[in-house]
């Protein structure tokens, strides 16, 4: 999610404005998940990980506004990702100066991609990411696109979901070398996809799941989780008001083998 405490943009039930989309936006509207987690919607309740069995991180869009990175590299945040594109026209205007930023600072990042299957194909919105700013290269320090896939199911069957999304990993591996990770909830999945499998071998899953009670439930169709945004509420160091944060399944280890697509 993205905003400070004052201008947290929160979202009605109608349809998100073009550009608008951030990670989160849809959770808000997920009926199931939402309704059971609404109680720590303004208070980050989630326990902080262990820095060492958990990296943490955190994910950002323009709404976040200034970012003063190695003061958030301080407060211990080794990963982050950052909202790059948004269906085949928008480009985050921060996303330049955070993508720099970050790396300077040493934290590891990458980029996310908010889809918009209602227009355009998945193959023109993942070339448009890599484009502008998906792309990756082996160097420990950037992690794999995402395509943040949200809010409602577009109009789209969920055959025509599955091959939308379909499209556009076969094209993002196809430009990159890499899967591109996926961002969802289990509602969202569930529902316009039909718990779907048909990525669950290769592409990691980073669920989105408000809550401080075990761990996050997972879509069907993926065997585990590899990044848990377990909050839209936290705080950190260096940013300005909320910010999500999210925490790695495995050890450090774990996220530079994400990074560098190892096994």
């Amino acid at each position: 999610m993205s905003g400070t405490a004052s201008s947290t943009p929160l979202p009605s039930n109608g349809a998100i404005p073009p550009g608008m989309g951030y990670m989160g936006v849809g959770y808000v509207q997920d009926g199931k998940d939402f309704k059971a987690d609404t109680r720590q919607w303004r208070v980050d309740v989630a326990p902080d990980a262990n820095p060492r069995a958990n990296p943490m991180g955190v994910d950002v869009s323009s709404w976040q506004g200034g970012i003063n990175w190695p003061a958030v590299r301080g407060a211990g945040i080794e990963f982050a990702w950052m909202k790059a594109t948004e269906g085949t026209t928008y480009k985050d205007p921060t996303f330049r100066t955070n993508y720099l930023g970050a790396h300077n600072a040493g934290v590891i990042r990458g980029a996310y991609h908010f889809a918009r299957p209602d227009s355009s194909g998945g193959a023109a919105q993942a070339n448009h990411f890599v484009g502008n700013g998906g792309a990756w290269s082996r160097d420990n320090m950037t992690l794999p696109g995402v395509l943040d896939i949200e809010g409602t199911c577009y109009g789209k069957t969920r055959a025509a979901m599955r091959s939308w999304i379909l499209d556009f990993a076969n094209t993002y591996k196809a430009r990159t070398g890499r899967d591109v990770a996926i961002y969802t909830s289990a509602s969202w999945w569930n529902l316009c996809t039909g718990g779907w499998a048909g990525l669950s071998s290769r592409s990691p899953l980073w669920v989105a799941h408000w809550t401080s009670a075990g761990g996050p439930r997972i879509p069907s169709g993926f065997p585990s989780w590899t990044i848990w945004q377990h909050t839209a509420t936290g705080s950190v160091r260096g940013i300005s008001g909320y910010v999500d944060r999210d925490r790695v399944s495995g050890d450090r280890s774990r996220l530079l083998a994400l990074a560098n697509n190892t096994a």
